[in-house]
């Protein structure tokens, strides 16, 4: 692997290390730990707490009530979690998920591991079992008895930082952990397990207070001036990615500056505006062939890489993706760079890719990137007229979603894993950053059809989720909308079936599968539970069922009966699982 690190400089606002703890004296109000984990909390930023409750968890339950915290009680731990990724992703603020024992922290792993994978916010506060009835068979006991430790309970894959609190005195460690972790720069999981009858016990010492203080990592003035040389050697393409979500403008001043083309990840649609000359299209899962072509006909000397892994779904690791000359690879993780194409040139810059960026513009020169006028290809979606008869086809439903709610509102769209962000990918585009979300990565069924919910209770308004029949019956919380009036908008792709494991073996030649499920009636099911809704059968009813969902102030479900013999823009995929060996040919 030819992987070149340049010295790079952690500049702080405040360092994190000098962040000065502050404790009252004498403390003139006594807090039970449970009180004062939910006031730390709050100090941090903390805005909103969603969970499921249980006995065990029921002081710290009953604390979050009684703060200025915003409790929101959900069916299912693993749709708070993925509800609290999409509400830290909506507001940049920390949240909160609050289980009991046992299954409670199970069922929230699923969407805990998303959290870590996406980058996001989130902060784990469960019971566990008290230290004299462990190994006593308590009810759901939470214990080394019964659970396995490593994971769950201590700093790994999962988590960034766990631990069990097991008495007052450690609190001023975990507040100081907890400030560190949210400070530095991309995700943090955390889990903070806390006895219930530690979570009555009165508070031994001062409350903690900690500032937190967020960290800068920033390149060098070497590495700007070697980067800027580099571009200047011939033309150069930009890579966006989720991670650059905070540059969008940085990164449309450098591509007019230097007329390099642009491309994003599945993630990062919309951060570059898609209806720019200079766009060529999105990479990887659901992408465009326009990318390949460019990359093929123009042959960029080098891509300068900004925030994103680079993995198989923004990439499938394709070596048509490779420049001549390597990359230019930008992240806040140094142990990035690389990895996708370990055998390809990578200047790696550890850096944030906001304030890398202002310092490149600045040393710029005119020329740089700008040796030969090129013509840039460019995706263009067909337009598709509604037809008489027949089930609603995906495509003519992503172009009235493209006009209703992308273009007609200031909705947020999430699209669920599946053939639904497959077409979202390919087709809906999108001009400004914050307007889109998918989870490709750790990919779970039912992120969205939950994660709705938190987004639009943070943005305060709408939040479009455009799920599959098999994920809105998996895990929804229409339910918990309904009881909080929350405005979030599901569009479900009903075909009867999980469509893209039905037609991805198929085409991996497995033909004797049956991934069919009974057609439900989400119209009946949201109406049985408090929501609106309404069903489209037909192509000329879907701009006025979206518009009506769009209009609605609770929440609204629309049930699309599609044709299930559309073929979604997944072939790349499918491709890379025959290249991995999944194939039955």
């Amino acid at each position: 692997m030819d992987v070149k690190f340049q010295d790079t400089q952690a500049n702080t606002t405040e360092k994190l290390n000098s962040t000065k703890q502050l404790f009252d004296s004498k403390p003139t109000v006594t807090f039970s730990v449970a009180e004062a984990v939910v006031k730390i909390l709050g100090d941090m930023g903390v805005q909103y707490a969603f969970g499921v409750s249980g006995g065990a968890i029921a002081p710290v339950w009953a604390a979050l009530h009684q703060s200025s915290i915003q409790v929101l009680h959900f069916r299912h731990e693993a749709g708070a979690a993925f509800a609290a990724i999409e509400a830290h992703f909506a507001s940049d603020r920390p949240v909160v998920v609050f289980t009991t024992t046992g299954p409670g922290i199970t069922n929230a792993l699923t969407g805990l591991l998303a959290a870590r994978w996406e980058g996001a916010k989130v902060i784990l506060v469960s019971a566990s079992t008290s230290a004299p009835q462990r190994g006593r068979w308590a009810c759901q006991e939470t214990s080394t008895y019964t659970m396995p430790s490593a994971g769950i309970f201590t700093s790994g894959q999962i988590f960034h930082y766990a631990t069990t609190l097991e008495s007052s005195d450690e609190l001023t460690e975990v507040s100081r952990r907890l400030a560190l972790g949210l400070g530095q720069p991309g995700g943090f999981v955390a889990h903070i397990s806390i006895p219930t009858n530690i979570q009555t016990s009165s508070l031994k010492t001062s409350l903690p207070r900690v500032t937190v203080s967020h960290s800068v990592a920033t390149a060098s003035e070497e590495t700007i001036a070697k980067c800027v040389r580099l571009l200047s050697e011939g033309h150069f393409a930009i890579w966006v990615g989720f991670g650059a979500r905070g540059a969008a403008k940085e990164i449309r001043q450098l591509a007019e500056r230097t007329g390099a083309a642009v491309m994003c990840s599945p993630r990062g649609k919309g951060i570059f505006p898609e209806n720019h000359p200079q766009f060529v299209g999105v990479t990887g899962f659901g992408g465009h062939k326009s990318v390949f072509k460019y990359m093929q006909e123009q042959h960029p000397r080098r891509v300068l890489v900004l925030g994103t892994r680079l993995g198989e779904p923004t990439s499938f690791w394709s070596p048509a993706m490779i420049p001549t000359r390597g990359f230019l690879h930008v992240d806040i993780d140094p142990e990035i760079p690389g990895t996708a194409y370990p055998s390809t040139e990578t200047f790696a810059i550890h850096s944030d890719v906001e304030i890398f960026l202002k310092n490149l513009l600045k040393n710029l020169t005119e020329s740089t990137g700008r040796s030969r006028t090129i013509v840039l290809p460019r995706f263009e979606r067909d337009v598709i007229k509604p037809r008489a008869a027949g089930r609603v086809r995906p495509e003519l439903l992503m172009n009235v979603i493209q006009q209703v709610i992308v273009d007609g509102s200031d909705a947020v769209v999430m699209a669920e894993s599946g053939n639904s962000f497959a077409w979202v990918i390919h087709l809906l585009r999108f001009t400004t950053p914050n307007r889109y979300r998918i989870s490709n990565g750790f990919g779970s069924m039912g992120h969205f059809v939950t994660g709705v919910v938190g987004a639009a209770l943070a943005r305060n308004g709408k939040a479009v989720a455009i799920v599959g029949d098999g994920a809105m019956l998996m895990n929804s919380e229409v339910n918990t909308a309904v009881k909080y009036q929350v405005p979030a908008v599901w569009i479900v792709l009903n075909d009867g079936r999980y469509n893209i494991c039905q037609q991805g073996m198929a085409y991996l030649g497995f033909n004797q599968v049956d991934a069919t499920i009974p057609q439900a009636d989400f119209v009946k099911i949201a109406q049985g539970m408090g929501a609106e809704g309404i069903r489209v059968e037909r192509e000329s009813d879907v701009q006025a069922a979206l518009e009506k969902a769009i209009a609605a102030n609770g929440p609204f479900v629309v049930d699309v009966i599609i044709d299930p013999t559309q073929i979604p823009p997944s072939e790349s995929r499918n491709q890379s699982l025959i290249l991995q060996g999944a194939t039955n040919y």
